[in-house]
């Protein structure tokens, strides 16, 4: 079963509580300028230890990885970096704006007990699993196991999440936050988010609250098997040795403020493309409704309830923009191609694309023997720019994964195509950090 337990924690010491200016984003989201301007902010923001090499995700050379080791341990003698008093369990509030709302989500920072991820092939999971829905790739992983080798610390947290339909964990979260000031609190600059931390007076009650909840990894993967590998290599035991464990941000499905964006797609590489063409390779498979009223943020606004997996459809120009809604014409569209997999894995809109859209339409009509290009956008702004004017590319708006399409999928030990989840905000990297000895 997952077993949660309070955590050694390494904070800043910084006068008051702001770490605005040392606390920064996932390393996987930055680049050589978002890293330069933290630095520029304080030397000692986090960036500077947990994206030694650029480009992120990509294995740099060891002297990178030493030399953040190298750092780290200078943090830790000037006392720039100093430990906690006692292990402790945290509570942890996000405060963001989404799509026009404002919003709060609760979370609480614990340690993990490391445990194999559930899989497909080993029978149904037992009470307390960790259930993975992406899948991991081979070159993030070895820079974030050079880097935990070299520094001994997890810097940031994986994002999970677990159903309290009670609201039993949940409610011990907000009465934490209602306590008192907060320990630490920090913006991040990129996207304007309150990050906020209170440390739990009695970690024992909220440890029993989460029971053998199974955990969901909603971002961190990554982060996660490469835990997994450090415990091995270290000879550690799960949960009872510090590289035995894994620190996670925990947050209720049910929290209002767990909030799963879209992730568009622009499919490129299509020599020859037409609408007439595609909508002739279309029918029988798709049916596709002109949307003439409005732009792209209206055609996304149509989406729900337009019909079965209902996706935007854009090319064109900005001046000459063609716009269509097209669902699938049977409410099981990929049962015939794919009857091994789940249901709830069929019902994904980003399986019918990738399955249906793309290899049984895109591909044999316009890159015969060869594969369409992909591009993932976050916003609509980029959807436009990138296939405006551009002949051989088609635009994709999409509708958002539902939070019990995650569970579901998972539940089946089934990993979703990729890009699927778009979990916003990100956490944040910086405001605990984990020592793994």
């Amino acid at each position: 079963m997952a077993q949660i337990k309070p955590l050694s924690a390494l904070m800043y010491a910084c006068k008051g509580n702001d770490v605005s200016k040392l606390i920064a984003p996932p390393y996987d989201v930055l680049d050589e300028t978002s890293k330069d301007r933290l630095l520029q902010s304080d030397s000692h923001n986090i960036v500077a230890i947990d994206l030694p090499h650029l480009p992120s995700k990509t294995v740099g050379p060891d002297t990178a990885y030493d030399g953040a080791g190298r750092r780290f341990q200078q943090w830790l003698a000037d006392g720039v970096i100093q430990p906690t008093s006692a292990p402790a369990l945290f509570a942890y509030r996000q405060s963001f704006e989404a799509r026009g709302h404002a919003f709060q989500r609760m979370g609480l920072i614990a340690n993990v007990a490391i445990q194999p991820l559930a899989a497909s092939d080993a029978g149904p999971a037992p009470r307390g699993a960790i259930h993975p829905h992406e899948q991991t790739f081979s070159a993030p992983k070895a820079d974030r196991l050079k880097l935990m080798h070299a520094t001994g610390i997890q810097l940031s947290p994986v994002f999970g999440m677990f159903r309290d339909e009670c609201g039993m964990v949940g409610q011990r979260l907000v009465a934490a936050a209602a306590a008192g000031p907060p320990l630490l609190q920090g913006r991040t600059v990129h996207d304007g988010v309150l990050h906020e931390l209170w440390p739990f007076a009695d970690a024992e009650a909220i440890v029993a609250a989460f029971g053998d909840r199974d955990l969901y990894i909603a971002d961190g993967h990554h982060r996660y098997t490469t835990a997994v590998t450090y415990m091995n290599q270290c000879g550690a035991q799960p949960g009872r040795d510090p590289a035995g464990c894994c620190m996670f941000v925990l947050v209720p499905m049910e929290d209002p403020g767990m909030i799963v964006l879209p992730t568009h797609r622009v499919l490129g590489g299509m020599a020859g493309f037409t609408a007439q063409r595609f909508r002739e390779e279309a029918n029988g498979l798709l049916a596709l409704t002109p949307f003439l009223d409005g732009d792209l943020v209206s055609l996304e606004k149509a989406l729900p309830g337009a019909g079965p997996h209902a996706l935007g459809i854009y090319y064109g120009s900005a001046s000459s923009p063609r716009m269509a809604i097209a669902t699938t014409v049977g409410p099981d569209p990929l049962a015939e191609t794919h009857p091994h997999r789940s249901e709830a894995w069929r019902q994904l809109d980003v399986a019918v694309v990738q399955h249906l859209l793309v290899e049984r339409i895109c591909e044999p009509t316009f890159t015969p023997g060869g594969k369409v290009t992909w591009a993932f956008p976050h916003d609509l702004e980029t959807v436009a720019a990138m296939t405006d004017g551009a002949e051989d590319r088609l635009g994709v708006v999409m509708q958002a994964t539902p939070l019990d399409a995650v569970q579901q999928v998972s539940d089946h030990g089934e990993l979703m195509p990729p890009k699927s989840t778009f979990f916003y905000p990100k956490l944040a990297t910086g405001m605990v950090l984990n020592p793994l000895a």
